[in-house]
């Protein structure tokens, strides 16, 4: 197995390169217009300090909290995240309430807030009956179908159930979507993307411009990423029968030797392999 041209967008280094720092601003904003409405076009935001979630599950690195102000200088916050995991969706509304909680103030206070949008791109399904819609917009509703609370909204993209083709993209929310499902497999800019905002987003996400930290950074991210693949694939298949743990631990192990085998063939020092796979010197060293 070689390294992709382009690096995965769904692990946690290629998300963050490429909506989650100063540098890719730009394209961050690009996108979530794409899912926002007219009233919150987002013409400036900054980025909340990841590290306040630390003393929570590891899955919240994946979530970032946005500041956003639209043209009309109206304040509002976006929570971002992909991951794949169980109960997605209570831990949605989990992570939802933080910048919730987050906009309350000491002493006297009306208790009034400003909006929140929670933006998920789901590298999976989802379990119930609506995983068969591609894209889902939640907001509070009453019995009659009438929006009772118009600031909580919640917008899942489950990314597998989106199949359109090159010739099929209409909208630019249709390439976004197309670029970030197919980045990985890309191996030149197709024509269709071939514009400034997605130019960016090929140069930022082209392996071969990183430099040496950066690559083992990434390598390091992948082997996380495919090794939480392979948990939760084996969690969810062999949950029905006996054998889960065992199941799990066997996905686990392959996803580290399958990626030890990438880092060799790339030269990467074998006691590096060995400390990013927590495999054995010995083990690496034997490893074709």
């Amino acid at each position: 197995m070689m390294i992709s041209k382009y690096f995965n967008p769904y692990s946690d280094f290629g998300f963050k390169k490429l909506f989650g720092e100063e540098a890719s601003k730009d394209l961050l904003m690009d996108f979530l217009n794409q899912l926002l409405p007219p009233q919150h076009q987002i013409a400036e935001l900054t980025f909340k300090n990841p590290e306040r979630m630390a003393d929570t599950s590891d899955d919240r690195k994946s979530v970032f909290d946005i500041y956003c102000q639209s043209a009309t200088g109206e304040r509002f916050n976006v929570e971002m995240q992909k991951s794949k995991m169980q109960f997605f969706k209570d831990r949605s509304l989990f992570y939802s309430t933080f910048p919730i909680r987050d906009q309350g103030k000491r002493g006297s206070w009306n208790f009034r807030l400003v909006p929140v949008y929670f933006i998920a791109l789901l590298n999976f399904r989802g379990d119930d009956n609506g995983d068969h819609k591609f894209r889902r917009d939640v907001c509070l509703k009453d019995q009659d179908g009438d929006v009772f609370y118009d600031k909580l909204h919640f917008k899942f993209l489950q990314m597998p159930l989106f199949t359109k083709q090159e010739h099929e993209l209409e909208t630019h929310f249709d390439k976004w979507i197309y670029f970030l499902k197919n980045l990985e497999n890309f191996d030149h800019i197709p024509a269709i993307l071939n514009e400034p905002i997605f130019q960016k987003g090929f140069e930022i996400a082209e392996v071969s411009h990183f430099n040496s930290e950066q690559y083992d950074d990434y390598l390091k991210s992948l082997l996380a990423f495919n090794e939480a693949e392979a948990s939760f694939d084996t969690a969810f298949v062999e949950g029905k029968a006996e054998g889960k743990l065992e199941g799990r631990i066997e996905g686990r192990l392959e996803g580290k030797i399958e990626m030890a085998k990438i880092l060799k063939a790339q030269g990467i020092d074998i006691s590096i392999i060995a400390l990013s796979t927590g495999l054995t010197e010995q083990d690496v060293a034997a490893l074709n």
